[in-house]
């Protein structure tokens, strides 16, 4: 969600690049639907691992959304100006599917806000 946000608001800004630690196999599907709601579509993309990146490029600003990804990032990333943004993993919510949506919506939202924060102050 973060690196859409980025594309979207933030392209002329910051190149975008989105991976995990410990990436899932596939995007939560949830994850999925309710970007499409604010207009971006995921259904072609696919959890990437920061192994990809290593050594292919330099950061000089990491954001970070995962918690575990705080532990391993300073190790993996060096010198990039690290950016913690802690939010929930929206596959963690319980509940029924109108809960699950409704928590992956607000989980959406605050990240746009969060990225769009830091895309204003860039």
């Amino acid at each position: 969600m973060a690196e859409a946000f980025c594309r979207k608001h933030g392209a002329d800004v910051f190149t975008a690049f989105s991976a995990g630690t410990h990436p899932e196999a596939e995007i939560f599907p949830v994850v999925v639907t309710v970007m499409k709601e604010v207009g971006i579509d995921l259904s072609g993309h696919y959890p990437k691992s920061v192994r990809e990146f290593l050594g292919k490029k330099h950061f000089e600003q990491v954001i970070i959304v995962c918690a575990d990804a705080e532990k391993e990032c300073p190790v993996i990333f060096g010198s990039a100006r690290r950016v913690f943004l802690p939010f929930d993993d929206p596959r963690s919510i319980q509940g029924n599917e109108t809960d699950i949506l409704d928590g992956s919506r607000r989980i959406r939202d605050a990240i746009e806000c969060a990225v769009c924060r830091i895309i204003r102050e860039a």
